[in-house]
């Protein structure tokens, strides 16, 4: 059996990049980033670690960022396809009916993950900013043969 890759997830930066996420993200075969990026510095250090697919998100209004897609697709293995954009709410197809494993969005900062007529749908959390009291983290993707599954982290605070 081939070994899994690891798909590192990770959302709204708003511009900060911490050494922790870039330690935890170490070791990916692809990153998502699900957008609210904040600054295309961050999409520059996440490709120095693997491949990175990256959306659009609410925030990203920027000259650079227009570039960025609202939605993409990452096709990880021939028999594994990703879906990605911010906001769960702006989701327009059947992921199950279109053949996608898994949905992987943001915005919210709310780590999650459900199963949902046999796809998984992920929110990674917020790796930026610490917004009210709701946790910093990051996700990995475990693609293998028997389908998808996630590990989400939170990132210590030091200090």
């Amino acid at each position: 059996m081939a070994r899994a890759l690891i798909v590192g997830l990770i959302s709204d930066t708003h511009g900060l990049l911490r050494p922790e996420a870039l330690d935890l993200l170490r070791g990916s075969d692809f990153i998502l980033h699900a957008g609210d990026v904040g600054n295309p510095q961050i999409l520059e250090e996440l490709a120095r670690l693997a491949p990175v697919t990256a959306v659009r998100g609410n925030i990203d209004s920027a000259g650079w960022a227009q570039s960025l897609p609202e939605h993409d697709v990452l096709e990880v293995d021939p028999r594994t396809r990703l879906y990605v954009l911010h906001r769960i709410e702006d989701l327009d197809l059947e992921p199950a009916t279109a053949g996608y494993h898994a949905v992987i969005f943001g915005h919210s900062h709310k780590p999650s993950n459900y199963r949902k007529d046999g796809v998984l749908y992920v929110n990674p959390g917020s790796a930026g900013p610490r917004r009210f009291a709701l946790p910093i983290s990051v996700g990995r993707l475990h693609v293998q043969e028997g389908g998808v599954s996630v590990e989400l982290i939170e990132i210590e605070r030091k200090g």
